[in-house]
């Protein structure tokens, strides 16, 4: 008698994941278009600081409804990329690539100027500690966002799409909320560039998460990619 219990009891538990899983992603889009209208109202009627909206804003309009997504569906696959386990490995990673970065810059400096590469302290620069904390920050909530929850998702949601098919619509979906953003800073005949700039580095982070599922190597790959941009006045 205990064993059909047992298994009665596995298939009642089976059947809710079940049931958790399938509203997740029915809610999925929904959720991710509400995400997009509120940071779009948000960036449109507010002009705060760089560092406000990075920390405090990406916290409210990005992190904020993930929980509440991850709360109400009980979808523990959005969290798992960010799990402790997976911390020593991602942030190895995320050095080696971002290091690549570092490195694919200098060349395009010295290839565009001329101009000499020479060895520089960065490090020590009054601000640079502090744009590397924002950096990380903007790396943190855009990780969540894009990668942790929009790619979770897609890659559960449609399993039958190819890793080409996947990756773009979620560079498409990081270019999208990317907009707004680069219309305010950049003037309209580099907007091409601009685009295009995003659009690479989004899908090749895509790819990196759908390869390795890890969240650490995802934020700090994007905060070293836009200490490069800075450095290199990108």
């Amino acid at each position: 008698m205990p064993l059909p219990a047992r298994s009665s009891s596995s298939k009642k538990k089976s059947s809710k994941k079940r049931t958790f899983l399938k509203a997740s992603h029915i809610a999925f889009f929904p959720v991710l278009v509400l995400i997009f209208a509120m940071w779009m109202l948000y960036r449109s009627i507010f002009t705060f600081p760089v560092w406000f909206d990075e920390s405090f804003g990406k916290l409210l309009f990005f992190a904020v409804p993930i929980w509440l997504f991850v709360t109400m569906t009980g979808h523990k696959g959005v969290v798992e990329s960010f799990a402790p386990s997976k911390a020593k490995r991602g942030l190895l990673l995320g050095i080696a690539v971002g290091g690549l970065f570092g490195f694919v810059a200098s060349i395009l400096s010295f290839v565009s100027t001329g101009a000499m590469i020479e060895a520089v302290p960065i490090f020590t620069a009054p601000n640079f500690w502090g744009e590397f904390m924002q950096a990380m920050m903007t790396g943190f909530f855009e990780t969540l966002l894009f990668y942790s929850f929009t790619m979770t998702l897609i890659l559960e949601k449609y399993p039958r799409w190819s890793l080409f098919r996947q990756s773009l619509t979620v560079a498409a979906i990081f270019l999208l909320f990317h907009i707004p953003n680069a219309l305010l800073r950049f003037e309209l005949p580099s907007m091409s560039g601009v685009f295009l700039l995003l659009f690479l580095f989004a899908l090749g982070q895509a790819y990196l998460f759908a390869a390795r599922k890890n969240a650490y190597a995802i934020v700090l790959t994007h905060a070293i990619w836009g200490m490069v941009l800075l450095v290199y006045g990108w």
